[in-house]
């Protein structure tokens, strides 16, 4: 019954920015702990930030400084904000439910960002 839905992404110049929303529906989304991951080509998943019910955050290191994940409880999505983008940005982004952990195992289509002078 979950879905998640990645838009927002694109083509970019190095040093730019984006901005990604995922629509979250299925889940009782004030209390879900949801994160974002990326994969890029031949690469395995990566995490890279997460955000509980109650706000709070944590990123990987790859990431820390120059991306910020937020939620807007009201519209039940979760965004992240991309900025300073470098070629090793260039992925498929996905949004992901944490916890509760039902849907630890389930993935929607993520959204391509492509990094490129």
């Amino acid at each position: 019954q979950v879905q998640l839905v990645e838009s927002g992404g694109g083509l970019v110049q190095p040093g730019g920015s984006l901005r990604l929303p995922c629509e979250v529906s299925g889940v009782n989304f004030r209390t879900a702990i949801m994160a974002w991951y990326r994969q890029a080509p031949g690469e395995q998943r990566e995490w890279i930030a997460v955000i509980s019910g109650q706000a709070t955050t944590n990123y990987a290191d790859s990431v820390k400084g120059r991306f910020t994940i937020s939620r807007d409880n009201a519209e039940s999505t979760v965004y992240l904000q991309m900025n300073s983008l470098k070629f090793e940005d260039t992925a498929v982004y996905y949004c992901h439910i944490e916890v509760p952990s039902n849907w630890k195992n389930y993935w929607g289509q993520g959204t391509q960002v492509t990094v490129s002078s």
